[in-house]
Order: C-alpha cells, then structure tokens, then sequence
C-alpha cells in the first residue's frame, strides 16, 4: 500500500492537536502525517500556500485552517471574516486541485445554518436561508467551501468533502478571553476568578443551548472520514441531540470541576447570540454504528486540568 501523506492545515489548532495525538495512538504507521503551523507560510496567499504544497507534495489533505473568534469578535469584524476565510479556503482548494490531492476534507461551522429554521438542522438544510446576522461573515465563507466541493468535482472529478461539528472543546484550545469560544473562555475566567477571588460574571442569560464535542472525539471521527466517507455532501459530527445542554449549565460544569466556591453572576446586557442550532446526527450514526463520545463532566475536567497545567503556554 502506498504511503499516504496527510497535510493538516491548522494543525497546531485545538483539532489539529486532536487529530495529532489520536494519530499518534491509532493512526496507520504507514501514513505521514504534517500538522502545519502558521509560521510555515500564510494560506490567505495564494503563492504561500502553493509553496506548502510544493515542499510537502501531499497526497491527503484535512482543511482546519481559518480565521476563527468568539461571538463578539465576529459581530466586530465581519469583513475580516469573510474575506480572510474566502481567501484560504480557495488557496487551499485550488491546491488541491492543482497538486491531484486524493481527497480533501474541510471543517465547516454549525453556525453556516439559517437562522430562521427548524430543529433539529441536517446536511441538507446548509443553504436554506441567511444565517444569523452576527456571525454573517464567518458562516458565509465557510458556506462556500460547500460549494467549491461540488464544483470542484463536478468540473474536475476532485474528491473534496466536507464535515461540520458542533462546538469543540479541548488541551490546546484558544483561551483569550475576548476572543475564545464558550468553554475555554469560561475555563480562563474562572481560573482568573479564583487567583483573584472574585464572582464569576458571565456574558449573557446563560439560557443559550449548544452541542459540544470533546476535541479527541473528534479528531477520531475526523480520521473516519477521510478513511471511510465517501460523499461530496457534508457530515455533521456532532454528540446526539439529547446531549444539548445550556451556557449556564456548562459554567457550573466548569465551576465543579476546577473548584470554584465563588457566586456566578450572568450579564444578561450582553448579546446571548443565536438561542440554539441544535444539530442531527443521525447520518453519523447511521454510517459508524457503536459510535461513543466522552462524557461532558470527563472531558470537561480534563480540559480544564489542561489549562491549569499549562497556563503559561497556552494561547490567551
């Protein structure tokens, strides 16, 4: 069997990470695995990103790369994350296509599904109406890979998929307190209340309920499917909709484990964002029967451990 070589852009990112260390344990020795990190060369350029491809020859490629931020980065800079993410995800793609990657597997976002819809949202459901006003320009970009798949293959036979988690967590996540998703912002702010003694203020009602998926979860799932899944239509790789739980519930899963003997304090002048996208994963299961996913208390308390043991290495 030949040697596969599988270049993972965003590969020092939360996911990256993931699919690093799951490599490592479970991975095919005979595949070679490069996890890019952004000082090797900036995708949003076209002549960089072909430079990449033309140091590594890959014959695999998984897409994490891009332009990320919490809800209120992205309510602040929607041209930013619209035309960063168009850039590099066009880069990539067209690489892909020029270098004849076997195949291609890019991360799209729960939040490129319509605002105005209904529960729970499938793979068929991407492209039905205008997603929510304050992530427009992230879930817009990343929409668009969608359809630089099909075209891609429709034009030039390139096997380019695409899958779309829920909202990840896990070692190795963005920490910034501006600027990082739901737990591991949360896990900062505890951290940073409990060194001070202080309340815990949370931005928001706490009301809003999400899926989240542990990043080691995923990273399994993501190997799945560049091994296993075969259609160009995007997969949800998410835990079952009865794991939905609410921002407030995930603060005092956070509090619990780290030990926080502080008041929680919701600040319900700030934007709560989209209520909830609660996501099917029934495709999923239908395609990996005895699917398992970590228990959210588990994984919760080992990312917050993670921080703590690594607070001052990592990105805050």
């Amino acid at each position: 069997m030949a040697q596969r070589i599988i270049l993972v852009t965003g590969g020092s990112g939360l996911v990256g990470k993931g699919i690093e260390a799951y490599s490592k344990q479970n991975g095919n020795t005979n595949d070679k695995w490069i996890f890019l990190k952004s000082s090797e060369g900036d995708l949003r350029s076209k002549a960089e990103t072909k430079a990449i491809f033309e140091k590594y020859r890959p014959t695999h490629v998984i897409h994490l790369a891009a332009k990320v931020g919490g809800l209120f980065s992205n309510m602040k800079s929607k041209v930013e994350f619209f035309r960063e993410n168009i850039d590099i995800n066009d880069n990539v793609l067209a690489c892909c296509k020029e270098f004849n990657i076997v195949k291609c597997v890019s991360c799209l976002s729960t939040c490129i599904f319509p605002d105005k819809t209904t529960y729970p949202i499938d793979e068929t459901m991407v492209h039905d109406g205008p997603p929510h006003p304050s992530n427009e320009g992230y879930a817009y970009a990343k929409r668009m890979i969608d359809v630089l798949n099909r075209a891609y293959n429709e034009e030039y036979g390139c096997k380019f998929t695409s899958v779309i988690p829920t909202n990840i967590y896990g070692p190795h996540d963005n920490y910034h307190l501006a600027d990082s998703h739901v737990i591991p912002g949360l896990i900062h702010k505890t951290y940073l209340a409990m060194k001070n003694n202080q309340d815990l203020t949370i931005m928001g009602s706490g009301k809003p309920l999400r899926q989240f998926i542990y990043s080691l979860d995923l990273a399994k799932l993501f190997v799945w499917v560049l091994d296993n899944y075969e259609e160009l239509n995007p997969i949800i790789l998410s835990v079952g909709e009865e794991d939905e739980i609410s921002i407030g519930d995930v603060a005092k899963l956070i509090t619990e484990a780290m030990g926080f003997k502080g008041k929680l304090i919701f600040d319900t002048s700030k934007a709560d964002g989209q209520f909830k996208k609660t996501a099917s994963n029934k495709k999923l299961k239908s395609l990996y029967p005895g699917l398992t996913f970590t228990p959210i208390q588990e994984a919760i308390k080992s990312s917050s451990q993670w921080f703590i043991d690594n607070y001052d290495v990592a990105r805050k």
